[in-house]
């Protein structure tokens, strides 16, 4: 089994979680990780190359993006323009389909591929819509969050000036509907209602119930826990009432960080263009023997 180098594009939460999943994986290797020049030497204890540009890591096979979703496409273009592969987790749900479209340009133009919005929703929970859609073409499907951290609306609230510290709680309200609880530490000499505004303007949080509160500390509140039900009610051919249910609790960077690796073994068996997971065949994303795999799974 060859061994896929991975470049790892920026080392916050995700980042750290996806060195341990490429560390974990019997097929892959860490070729680096990639951060602004600014931080690039602020990684304790890290047993591989730091550099501010991927063009200084040799052989890389595919390069795992891991930063916030408002950076995905600038940074994912840079790489497929060297003609490296990218994976993402990309969580902008409005968004996913023009950055699909302008990934998919660019990965064309230089002959490579992209996996975007590899995390778990969106993800492997689109996936499990999808395949619910197939058992009941007619229907309808819920899909309740949490109760847990939403890690790209905790980055939002972070990236508001006058934010020193945030936490973002999704609480499902049911039928779809979620409460955005919003916990923030606020710099000194800015005003907490003029960042409480900024918060419920933010695209991510314009569409739901949000509350933002103040707290002396985010970090007593913290817990990357999270989870999903989701709920499909349909028909099956003219066959009505079939219900369906799935549900997961997780830790959220964990998981997120073995589907992009996965999506990373993926990507390398893709012709040049960019995909959502649900356009590609499952048996991609693991590793071993095709037929071992299937004489085990089907």
């Amino acid at each position: 089994m060859k061994t896929i180098r991975a470049a790892v594009v920026g080392y916050g939460n995700i980042g750290r979680y996806v060195i341990e999943a490429l560390e974990a994986a019997p097929d892959f290797e860490v070729a680096g990780v990639v951060r602004r020049a600014s931080s690039k030497m602020s990684i304790p204890n890290c047993d591989y190359p730091v550099v501010s540009s991927i063009e200084e890591l040799s052989d890389v096979d595919v390069a795992i993006i891991c930063t916030p979703s408002r950076l995905v496409g600038e940074s994912a273009e840079k790489v497929l323009r060297l003609g490296i592969p990218t994976v993402d987790s990309f969580d902008i749900h409005p968004e996913i389909v023009s950055l699909r479209r302008r990934l998919d340009e660019v990965a064309k133009a230089h002959s490579t591929a992209a996996i975007i919005s590899a995390g778990w929703d969106p993800g492997t929970d689109s996936v499990v819509r999808t395949l619910l859609e197939i058992c009941a073409p007619k229907g309808i499907t819920y899909t309740n969050f949490g109760p847990g951290m939403s890690m790209g609306h905790t980055v939002a609230v972070k990236a508001i000036e006058g934010v020193k510290a945030a936490l973002s709680m999704t609480i499902p309200v049911g039928t779809g509907i979620h409460r955005r609880m919003v916990y923030v530490e606020v710099e000194e000499g800015y005003d907490f209602a003029k960042v409480a505004e900024a918060v419920k303007s933010d695209p991510y949080f314009v569409n739901d119930e949000t509350h933002v509160k103040r707290v002396d500390s985010v970090d007593a509140l913290l817990d990357m826990g999270h989870g999903v039900n989701m709920v499909r009610k349909g028909t099956s051919g003219k066959t009505q009432n079939q219900r369906f249910e799935f549900n997961m609790s997780i830790d959220n960077p964990g998981l997120t960080s073995q589907i992009l690796v996965s999506a990373a073994r993926a990507v390398l068996r893709r012709e040049p263009g960019a995909y959502t997971m649900i356009e590609v065949p499952l048996i991609d994303f693991l590793a071993g023997e095709r037929e071992s795999l299937i004489a085990h799974l089907v």
